[in-house]
């Protein structure tokens, strides 16, 4: 099913004739030309059953005897075909928030997660025929899949490169977006966004998982100190020999590079020992 124009006329030229019609109507009764007017009086109460009045961001859905004829979506007062009856559609903007699900992210842990949809009909006649309830549908679409994007990433990843529900919010967003427009497409519903709302781990292992984030951003920081650690000792000592400021064998660069990663990487301020020199 798609959507497509339905025959209309202005309302206002369809009431003007109405009115014209009322009055011929009243003058064949005066004049005594009663079957004339009844006649008359019936074709214009068919007319008037077409009158319909189409408000602004929203659309009609013309049946004629269970017949799809069309859709009118420009706002004002129309004509429509008599006898056909007009289901109103929404195109106005809506929000669906969902609920919080408990789902496990890729690594199995038990996860809290919510989103924000934002959406619109672009088809009222796949809305109203090709889903029995589209509000319900995208309801429905919509926990499928947060669920089944959840369980792609996991919570957090200290990892370079690796994607995370956490640290990567707007790219699981802009997956979630994807997969919602072909999941909802079969309705008529375009996602003009989706974003979480809520993202917590779940509160039988909150505590566990916290200890575990604080431990791997740990290692993660000694890391990278050690990585440092090892550029300013090998800079620092290929400066001193590259100034001649001191010679130094191998005996004393393993003493120097062992003090100077002592007091880079120590977690603690370092308490240098003075050498003053020797009493013999």
């Amino acid at each position: 099913m798609t959507e497509h124009k339905a025959w209309k006329l202005n309302g206002f030229i369809a009431l003007l004739l109405a009115m014209l019609l009322t009055a011929a109507v009243v003058y064949l009764f005066i004049s005594l030309h009663i079957v004339a007017g009844i006649m008359l009086t019936i074709l214009v109460v068919i007319a008037l059953t077409g009158i319909t009045v189409v408000q602004p961001n929203e659309s009609k859905v013309i049946t004629f005897f269970g017949k799809y004829i069309g859709s009118i979506r420009e706002s004002g007062i129309w004509l429509k075909v008599p006898f056909s009856i007009h289901r109103k559609v929404s195109l106005r903007v809506s929000n669906f928030n969902s609920k919080t699900l408990k789902v496990n992210d890729v690594e199995g842990n038990p996860v809290e997660i919510a989103a924000v949809v934002v959406f619109r009909v672009i088809d009222s006649a796949k809305a109203l025929f090709d889903v029995d309830n589209y509000e319900e549908f995208v309801e429905i679409q919509s926990e499928t899949a947060l669920r089944h994007v959840a369980t792609k990433y996991p919570y957090d990843d200290f990892e370079e490169g690796g994607y995370s529900l956490r640290s990567n919010a707007d790219e699981v967003a802009r997956e979630l977006a994807r997969e919602l427009q072909e999941r909802l497409a079969v309705a008529g519903v375009e996602v003009i966004e989706a974003r979480l709302t809520h993202l917590a781990y779940a509160t039988e292992i909150a505590s566990a998982m916290l200890q575990r984030q604080q431990a791997n951003a740990i290692i993660a920081a000694r890391q990278k100190i050690v990585e440092g650690a090892v550029g300013m000792a090998q800079m620092a000592i290929a400066q001193l020999e590259r100034e001649g400021i001191v010679e130094l064998d191998e005996e004393r660069k393993v003493a120097m590079i062992n003090n100077l990663m002592v007091a880079i990487v120590s977690d603690r301020g370092a308490q240098p020992i003075l050498n003053t020199g020797s009493i013999y």
